[in-house]
């Protein structure tokens, strides 16, 4: 499921500052990155399953792997864990009210932190 017009797809912010904010929310980075991308993820696991809400982003400037990098970051995403598959975002999974509404609250404050100093 992708959460559009949150407007954190919006953003550009540097990685060290993205990362405090992120963690503040339960969304961690940990080794989730590459040289020019990052992902932060929030595990969720409920009586219907285990759930992931994902934020991604790309460096538009500098290297992830450096800790000096400008974030784009993209439109998040919930999806549901199958083990032993992996995580499925598609439109044809539940996710429970409850998680969809929690989700877009965290979103939603976590783009009023970025936005204070977003590039």
């Amino acid at each position: 499921m992708k959460f559009e017009n949150t407007g954190l797809d919006k953003l550009k912010a540097d990685l060290n500052r993205l990362d405090d904010v992120m963690l503040d929310y339960g969304l961690v980075r940990e080794g989730q990155w590459d040289y020019e991308r990052v992902t932060y993820d929030r595990k969720f696991e409920l009586k219907e399953g285990v759930f992931y809400l994902r934020v991604r982003g790309y460096a538009v400037e500098g290297d992830v792997d450096t800790n000096k990098a400008v974030i784009q970051l993209l439109t998040p995403l919930l999806g549901k864990h199958y083990y032993p598959h992996g995580v499925e975002y598609g439109e044809g999974e539940n996710f429970p009210t409850s998680l969809v509404n929690q989700c877009k609250k965290i979103l939603d404050d976590v783009k009023n932190e970025v936005e204070k100093f977003a590039l």
